[in-house]
């Protein structure tokens, strides 16, 4: 019998709790394709079916999404920037925009203490990614 991988970092999104389902969802792809871009060594080789048709590669470590309150997240997202890790971000304003030039506006308006977070990402060492998730439980 092969022993688990297991892997020293840590992929995982935080989401605020009080958010529908479609939002949860359209938070989540959208924060992980930041930590995709942020980290391209951690995506794994491409798939392919037994006919040999070929499907894009994904990230070749599970990514586990928690859930909390805006003041989890809001805690969450200092420890992050506080420990020097990259993050990406979702606010509420994202739900009102409908392209990345007005995304990236709507972000840069704000202050970093007032952002109205519904969601981050987050990769990087497993203690320091479980520190920073303090508060947080996993997502049902």
């Amino acid at each position: 019998m092969s022993e688990p991988i297991r892997f020293p970092t840590k992929i995982a999104v935080l989401l605020r709790e009080d958010l529908a389902s479609w939002q949860r969802l359209n938070v989540t792809a959208f924060l992980v394709s930041g930590i995709a871009h942020a980290t391209p060594e951690i995506i794994g080789e491409p798939y392919e079916d037994a006919d040999g048709t070929g499907y894009l590669p994904m990230f070749g470590q599970p990514v586990m999404v928690f859930a909390g309150s805006a003041d989890v997240l809001a805690a969450a997202h200092g420890r992050a920037l506080g420990r020097g890790l990259r993050i990406s971000i979702f606010t509420d304003e994202l739900f009102h925009t409908g392209n990345d030039r007005d995304n990236r506006a709507a972000v840069r308006a704000v202050p970093g203490e007032k952002l109205a977070l519904a969601g981050l990402a987050v990769h990087g060492p497993k203690n320091a990614v479980d520190k920073i998730l303090k508060g947080a439980t996993l997502h049902r």
